[in-house]
């Protein structure tokens, strides 16, 4: 098993930046791509960004050119910087992992085979 767990989220006014932060730990060693997903209430889960061992990077619509992603050197620790945060933006972010293997056909169909429980970041003025 693998647990990850998300830190980082607030509220901030629109234009602003946060930086959300995801530690994994556990059998870390069969996690490959780990990615932050997006939420609404009442809405799907959707990909912010993927970024695998091997430094490939996916990214979804929601914060396309605004936000990054990356991972530090152990591969375990995945962050997502956002900046120029619009209100659209506002729900919660989860971070996913996939176990090596998974084709990203799988997890954008299927989504991550790990969740954490997610951070809410609220963008109001």
């Amino acid at each position: 098993q693998v647990q990850l767990e998300e830190s980082g989220g607030g509220v901030v006014q629109p234009g602003g930046s946060l930086r959300l932060s995801c530690s994994a730990s556990g059998s870390v060693n069969y996690v490959d791509a780990m990615g932050w997903y997006f939420q609404k209430p009442g809405q799907k889960r959707e990909m912010v960004g993927v970024l695998t061992r091997g430094g490939r990077r996916y990214f979804g619509d929601s914060g396309k050119g605004r936000f990054a992603i990356s991972r530090d050197s152990t591969g375990n620790t995945l962050r997502l910087q956002m900046d120029k945060l619009e209100l659209e933006d506002s729900g919660v972010y989860y971070c996913g992992a996939a176990r090596v293997g998974r084709s990203p056909s799988h997890w954008s169909s299927y989504g991550m085979d790990f969740w954490g429980k997610g951070t809410l970041v609220t963008v109001s003025s």
